[in-house]
């Protein structure tokens, strides 16, 4: 198993002087599960978690996170639905789209809601925190 470099993610929490806030949103607890449990191998993030669309969008009404991944097929609203929400509330907040089994007009019409990135399931751990990395570095 390929062993995770977390020196620069680390850093940057040092550097700003404090873990970053990140939400998981996805419909399936087992998949926030694993996420989570990826988050929770540094001390560099803060994590919640929302099963659904309007868990997420009370969250982020109430609190200022640094990153959101969001799962874009769900139950009542869909990911898009939460994504234009979320951008109304907080157009700079960068949304990590990850999903299992989307449309590529779905994942189009993400980027053009401005999400900046796109993930697809089964995600590695190497691949999962590259990648927030590299979104929260920007």
């Amino acid at each position: 198993m390929t062993l995770v470099n977390f020196d620069k993610l680390n850093k940057m929490a040092v550097d700003r002087g404090k873990p970053f806030d990140v939400l998981i949103v996805d419909d399936e607890k087992w998949v926030q599960d694993v996420f989570k449990d990826f988050c929770e191998l540094t001390d560099a993030f803060q994590v919640e978690l929302a099963s659904n669309g309007k868990e997420a969008i009370s969250k982020i009404n109430h609190k200022s996170f640094d990153l959101v991944t969001l799962d874009l097929i769900m139950p009542e609203l869909s990911g898009l639905d939460v994504l234009m929400e979320l951008k109304k509330i907080n157009p700079q907040i960068p949304v990590m789209i990850i999903t299992g089994n989307a449309t590529d007009k779905l994942i189009n019409e993400a980027g053009v809601m401005g999400a900046c990135r796109v993930m697809y399931k089964p995600i590695l751990l190497e691949n999962f925190i590259a990648e927030l990395t590299s979104t929260l570095s920007r």
